[in-house]
């Protein structure tokens, strides 16, 4: 990717959403921001998902999934749960309530404003992410609270790196927060927390 400035694409503004899915008795979620709607007749929803997720599986597998639509009032244990663990030997919704809709995906019982039930009709592998395209089969609305963007989940949400004593030479990832520490960044480098890649990370300051 030399020869351009990748930062650019932080510029993209994005939702944050919880997909949920279930598969063979297996409930999961996960932390997403790529939904997008890319037709209304037929109405179909795009939803971008990193194969190293398992919820890719259960989707790929189950061809259903929700979208649940996070409101400013989403805390940051919302994103540790979700987002910080996987699914493959963690149950997130352990000690929670759950709430299905009619297409048995599980349904967040706080902090959304809506949701939408969708059902794959087309499938693309593109690389690290696999392309659900879907058609929506349910949807509703809960209330009017503000949805809640990438930007102001890192303004307001995401807690900010504890400061350091000593001058450490490494990179923070720009999704998560996660820190790497050493340098140079080797160019493949996945995060470990998000799986975003090294064009995502920034030198610490």
């Amino acid at each position: 990717m030399a020869g351009f400035d990748t930062k650019a694409l932080n510029k993209i503004t994005y939702g944050l959403y919880v997909i949920t899915s279930s598969h063979e008795g297996k409930d999961n979620g996960f932390i997403c921001n790529t939904v997008t709607q890319i037709a209304s007749d037929p109405m179909r929803i795009a939803v971008s998902v990193n194969k190293a997720n398992y919820s890719h599986d259960l989707i790929k597998s189950s061809g259903k999934m929700n979208v649940c639509t996070l409101t400013e009032e989403a805390p940051f244990d919302i994103f540790t749960r979700f987002g910080f663990q996987s699914g493959r030997n963690a149950d997130k919704f352990a000690g929670t309530q759950v709430f299905r809709t009619a297409n048995g995906c599980p349904l967040l019982s706080g902090y959304i404003n809506s949701f939408m039930s969708l059902e794959v009709k087309d499938y693309a592998d593109m690389g690290s992410h696999g392309l659900f395209i879907c058609e929506l089969t349910d949807a509703a609305v809960m209330n009017e609270k503000p949805s809640m963007s990438y930007a102001y989940y890192h303004a307001n949400v995401k807690p900010k790196p504890p400061a350091q004593e000593k001058k450490v030479k490494g990179y923070i990832c720009d999704i998560c927060g996660y820190i790497y520490e050493g340098d140079p960044l080797p160019e493949d480098f996945i995060c470990p927390i998000c799986k975003h890649p090294a064009s995502d990370f920034s030198p610490l300051e």
